[in-house]
């Protein structure tokens, strides 16, 4: 009867990091490389913030921009939580319609959107990532 009660145990353990595992999975592939931004370039984008969600895996920004196609939304993403809490970052900073600035690592292929390496505030605060 132990040696029953010890597979069972066992058995329970090994479904449990089984399940584990399978929540973790879509977080996992939802994640992507960099390597579609150009880091050795530097673009200045200025906006109104439409979106601004900052959780992981990594920051992600909508602005309302204004340029020779007329007003349009043009979506970035960002350094993660952590990185962004070092170089500044913290809640509230940025909210939607606030007039901001962001310094891109632009897309290699030329589409619009970009990887945010720094934003200056409403205010004028630059937040350096």
């Amino acid at each position: 009867m132990i040696k029953g009660t010890q597979i069972m145990r066992k058995t329970g353990a090994a479904l449990a990091a089984i399940a584990l595992f399978a929540a973790c999975a879509p977080q996992a592939l939802a994640h992507h490389s960099a390597a579609m931004f150009d880091f050795t370039k530097s673009v200045q984008v200025k906006g109104v913030v439409k979106e601004f969600t900052a959780m992981n895996p990594h920051l992600r920004l909508m602005l309302v921009v204004t340029d020779a196609k007329g007003n349009h939304d043009i979506g970035f993403e960002g350094h993660s939580l952590n990185n962004m809490y070092r170089g500044g970052w913290r809640p509230g900073k940025v909210k939607i319609g606030d007039q901001i600035t962001i310094n891109i690592a632009p897309e290699r292929d030329g589409s619009e959107g970009g990887y945010v390496t720094s934003i200056v505030t409403a205010t004028g605060e630059k937040i350096g990532m």
